[in-house]
């Protein structure tokens, strides 16, 4: 059976955008359009499911859109089923895992909460993409046991530096702000500094490796 055509579609007159089937297409398109940029590439943003690829003005879209249909066809065989893993620099993020849905995690996984902290702690995260806050970087994994809902309520108030968990992502908090991600622990690494060069500590592409830390 053929495969269907990438859906990739112009994006005004200076970008295309492409949506593809998952979280793990989107890191694999993301760092092989990084790895082998398009002519006349400006910026990559990636999302959930998708990557818009913005160019300078006057670039053949047409020419464009090829390459990056064919970069499509590429990663949806060597993304399926693996873990969304890239090539960007290892960031270690220390973390105290008291965190207040800690429990609640446990019994929405089936996990104990040392296997929760095991699990979260066990493998290498990927920023497949940035959003919500400055410095906020939706991270994905491998390990589809700490895949769990959102709050059904949001607080109002979640600190900074809370290191939660929310669909099949895990993220820290940069700064206070309300939030629905269920929350397992607390780090004081600074996300987001605007002194530094880029000034989010968790870029797209991006690896993470939780460490934790004693209270």
């Amino acid at each position: 059976m053929t495969a269907p055509a990438p859906d990739v579609r112009p994006y005004g007159d200076a970008g295309v955008l492409v949506e593809v089937a998952d979280v793990a297409q989107a890191v694999a398109l993301h760092a092989a359009l990084r790895a082998t940029p398009p002519h006349g590439l400006v910026d990559l943003v990636p999302a959930a499911r998708s990557v818009l690829v913005r160019v300078a003005p006057g670039t053949d879209l047409a020419a464009v859109a090829a390459a990056v249909a064919t970069a499509v066809r590429a990663v949806r065989t060597t993304a399926a089923g693996q873990d969304p893993g890239g090539a960007g620099p290892v960031v270690e993020i220390p973390v105290v895992y008291s965190g207040e849905d800690l429990d609640d995690v446990a019994r929405l996984t089936g996990l104990g909460a040392r296997e929760v902290v095991e699990a979260h702690t066990g493998q290498t995260w990927t920023v497949a993409f940035a959003g919500f806050a400055p410095g906020f970087g939706y991270l994905a994994g491998a390990d589809e046991r700490l895949t769990v809902p959102r709050l059904r309520v949001p607080r109002t108030g979640v600190p900074a530096g809370a290191v939660g968990l929310a669909g099949e992502f895990s993220g820290v908090y940069p700064r206070p702000s309300p939030g629905g991600w269920q929350l397992i622990g607390r780090t004081d690494a600074p996300l987001w500094r605007p002194d530094r060069d880029p000034p989010a500590l968790l870029t797209p592409g991006a690896r993470v490796r939780f460490v934790e830390r004693a209270a």
